[in-house]
Order: C-alpha cells, then structure tokens, then sequence
C-alpha cells in the first residue's frame, strides 16, 4: 500500500516529538496500519535552526501554505500552539481537502463550530487526542470506549502545572512562589504563568470533554473558574488534619433539563479518592456514567513524548479511515449534532466549603461570624482557632478555620461578603471547595 504523507507545521518539542516517534516505531506502526506513515513536508519559523531530529527525505520550508497545497500531504498536523494563525491554517487546509490533526486545546475550544462546520463541508477529519490530558487517551475513550453509556459526570485533573505546585506545597517545603518558580524551572510553567494557574487552560479542557460526554458545547469564559494563588501552607496542614489533599480539579455534571454544570478551581478531595494521591504534573480522569459506573484515566498530560504519542495515534487513526475510505466515520466530538448548553448556575451548587479567616483576635468576633453563617443557614461541621504565631501574636490577629457541611454556593457567599466586610476580617477569606 503507498505511503500515506503528513505535513507537520510547527517542530518544537511536540513535533519533534512525532519525528523521533514515527522514525523509531516504523515498523510497529506499518504492521497497525498496512501502510508507511511518513512526515513529508514540515514547516519552522527559523530555517537556520540546527535540529536534532532525523529529518532525511523531509522539505523544509517556512511557508505554511506549502505545506497545505502538497499533493504529497494528505494529513495537515497543527502544532504551532495558539488560537488566531493556527485556526487561519487549520480552516485553510480543511478547505483544501486535507485531514488535520491537533493539540490545540484552545483552538478548538474556542473556534469549535467553524473548524468542525468546515470538516463536516468538505468530507474530512480532524482529530484532538493530544489536545486533553496529553498521552491519556480521555477523548477516545469519550467518543468510542463510553459511546454505549450514559456519563454522569467527570472530575479531572488536567492542569499538570498547577498539580505539580500543589503537590510541592503539600510537601510542605515550599511557598506558592518558591512552587511556581520550581515550575517554571523544569518546564512545567510558562513565563506568564496566568493560564495555568488561573484556570484558563483547564477551562479549555473541560469544554472539549463538555462535547464530548454532554453534547452540548460550554464556551470556556462561561465556565466557572478560581485559581489557586491564594493558597498557603495552612490550608495544606488542615486539609491534611481534616482527611484532604488540594488539587486543581476541572468538574462538569449533568443536572438533566437543568443544565450542565461546568467548573475549574482548587479542591479538598477526600484521601481516598484515587485523584488525591496524583502527583507532581501527572493528570487523571474519574468518569461516572451510568452502565460502567466509575472508571479513572491516569498518567503523563503533558510534556513533548506523552503528547506526540497522542498525536501519533490520530495520524494513524486518520490513515486508517483514508485507506478504508471511511472518512466521517465518527462524529468529531461524539456526537451527530451540538447543542447549545444550558448552563447550570454556579449559585444553585451545593458543596461544602473549607475556609481560613484572618480575624482581630478579641471577644465576641468569633460570635459574629457563626450568626452570620447561621443566618444563611450555613451549618458549620468544624470550626478551629489555630494557635497564634509570633507574627499574630504582635498584630492581635488569629486564624480561624471553618469547615461546613453542605449548602448553596449561593447562600455561602452571601455569608462571605457579610464576613469580609466586618471591621475585624483583616483579609479577604481563602475559600476552597470540597468535592461530593
């Protein structure tokens, strides 16, 4: 059978990634498909740039069109990252014929109905398994392992940056900032670390499993989100007291003709949930759906190898579909036709709630804060005054810890905003939510 070409645009860790895959699993991946899978034609913004990868047999060029206009490439792989040239690119080359394969989670959350409208026009695929979770293959699972059952819900862990802080924190040895710089250190952070740490990147997931388990397409400023910068090394030592780990979990539920529920932030997970015990930059997936019951995805969600491989996978998938002229043969994003999601308010969700006050440390202030709960029918499961360091000791301020038992997000912040504005709540509350 003739070689199948694939056209690469973008060489950086991922792609070169796919470059030493493909070159060292030949043999593996001709026996899987019938057929060589080769890189033909690969586009770099630097043409000078010496590369490590084995590159024999390939053109180089700094145009991506040549890449797209190749009558060699039959399959266009995006992984030039971003939203504004890489969706420029992407609609170009389903235009002209060709299947596409990405990892961009943020192109396609984003630009989700152009980019499948178009593939659906011109009779061609576009595969994303890189693009949730790296290696963990979560979208094929979605689309074809789970299609027979019903999901219920999903919490994940898909932000391997703010993983690894949170698990260097719980560690006890490190500061968020003393984390954050560890990160960026080896790789795990950006720069501008805002969108890992804020909930952005997360949110971009968690509309690409909306999709796929639901239905039904959540844009990703709609989904609710809280970073995890406020917290400190004493939310840690009480998690910990109180049977918890912290992590960044991405959660969406289905609440019926109410809607979907869709939320990003920082969260106390009982110790024997199999989330708590994830570590460092590794990420999970804990599915319920109603046949299959719970299921959990676990391992590598980043890095150039785990991603590549991903990658990899959809380039075979592809060739298999264009040998078996089978193009169109599943639903991009699992299902026929997707809807517009009903969101399901934030305010209506119960949770319970872990808070750490700073308040003046004199009589009746603890008081105050227990009748302001109790007026919004708060009920409280735990409430700790942590001993005075020496710093709290000179200010005349204390620690209170507060935990609850379940209630309305909404009555919780009304509770909180009566909290904050008293005269001796000498900071903004840290709040953290606590899984069900």
């Amino acid at each position: 059978m003739s070689e199948i070409g694939v056209g690469l645009l973008g060489l950086g860790s991922v792609g070169s990634g796919v470059i030493d895959l493909l070159f060292e699993n030949q043999s593996k991946i001709v026996s899987r498909l019938g057929a060589p899978l080769s890189v033909t034609r690969v586009c770099v913004r630097d043409m000078a740039k010496k590369r490590t990868v084995p590159l024999k047999g390939v053109e180089i060029t700094d145009d991506p069109m040549a890449v797209i206009r190749d009558p060699s490439v039959k399959i266009v792989c995006e992984l030039i990252g971003g939203t504004k040239e890489a969706k420029t690119l992407v609609i170009e080359a389903l235009k002209a014929g060709k299947h596409v394969v990405t990892a961009n989670k943020a192109l396609l959350a984003e630009h989700a109905e152009e980019i499948f409208g178009t593939a659906k026009k011109h009779g061609v695929d576009v595969y994303y398994e890189g693009a949730v979770a790296g290696g963990i293959p979560i979208i094929r699972t979605l689309r074809e392992g789970l299609a027979a059952d019903r999901i219920e819900s999903i919490h994940g862990i898909v932000n391997g940056t703010s993983n690894f802080i949170l698990s260097l924190m719980a560690d006890g040895q490190s500061s968020f900032a003393e984390a954050l710089a560890s990160a960026q250190k080896s790789g795990f952070a950006e720069a501008d670390p805002s969108l890992d740490i804020g909930g952005g990147d997360a949110a971009h997931k968690l509309s690409i499993l909306v999709t796929l388990a639901f239905g039904v397409h959540i844009p990703p400023h709609k989904i609710h989100r809280e970073g995890i910068q406020t917290i400190g090394s004493t939310d840690f030592k009480f998690a910990e007291r109180f049977g918890f780990a912290i992590k960044p979990l991405a959660i969406a539920k289905e609440h019926g003709k109410h809607g979907i529920e869709a939320r990003v932030h920082p969260t106390l997970v009982p110790k024997h949930w199999l989330l708590a015990s994830v570590p460092d930059a590794k990420n999970a997936l804990y599915v319920r759906s109603f046949a299959l019951g719970s299921s959990m995805y676990y391992g590598a969600g980043a890095g150039g190898m785990p991603t590549a491989m991903a990658v990899i996978s959809d380039l075979i998938e592809v060739a298999r579909n264009i040998t078996s002229k089978s193009e169109g043969r599943l639903p991009a994003r699992s299902f026929q036709d997707i809807k517009s999601a009903t969101i399901y308010p934030d305010e209506n969700v119960t949770s319970r709630f872990y808070c750490r006050l700073s308040l003046r440390d004199k009589p009746g202030v603890l008081g105050k804060i227990t009748n302001i709960l109790g007026e919004y029918s708060v009920s409280i499961a735990q409430l700790i005054q942590e001993d005075r360091t020496p710093q709290e000791t000179a200010g005349e301020f204390a620690s209170v810890i507060v935990l609850t038992h379940a209630t309305k997000v909404l009555q919780f912040k009304k509770a909180m905003a009566d909290i904050e504005n008293l005269e001796d709540c000498l900071t903004k509350p840290v709040v953290l939510r606590v899984v069900q």
